[in-house]
């Protein structure tokens, strides 16, 4: 996991492989650098398959911007927990917070590149959400 200060939107990547959350946020970096805010967490606590809402909310943190944040997830599971870290936040944060419909790995780079560039959160949605357009 990793963060920048930078005022661009914030990418979250959730899997139920920590392996592929890591791949592909490994991915994004090496596409966009240090410009975006990045995270990402996958596997359950005991290091299998799944996903959790402390790991999910720890990463919406890590990769917190003014701007917003992005999250990416790979299974309806991890959908699912993703939703309940963001009804979990605090109230003036929820709002800033976005669940893409899209490909975690082609979605995770499109919304950080497009959030690279300074885009707004509806535009780093928008984006990443294109694949399923």
């Amino acid at each position: 996991m990793s963060n920048s200060e930078s005022g661009n939107v914030g990418i979250v990547i959730v899997s139920h492989s920590a392996k592929i959350a890591e791949g592909a946020a490994d991915m994004v970096r090496q596409m966009v650098g240090n410009a975006v805010p990045l995270a990402w967490t996958g596997g359950d606590p005991e290091g299998g398959l799944g996903t959790n809402v402390a790991g999910i909310l720890k990463a919406i943190e890590i990769a917190w911007s003014s701007a917003g944040v992005a999250i990416l997830v790979d299974l309806g599971g991890a959908e699912t927990n993703s939703e309940m870290a963001v009804e979990m936040l605090a109230e003036d944060r929820r709002g800033r917070v976005v669940i893409c419909n899209a490909p975690v790995v082609e979605g995770a780079v499109i919304a950080a590149t497009e959030s690279s560039g300074g885009s707004s959160l509806s535009a780093v949605q928008r984006s990443a959400e294109e694949f399923y357009a």
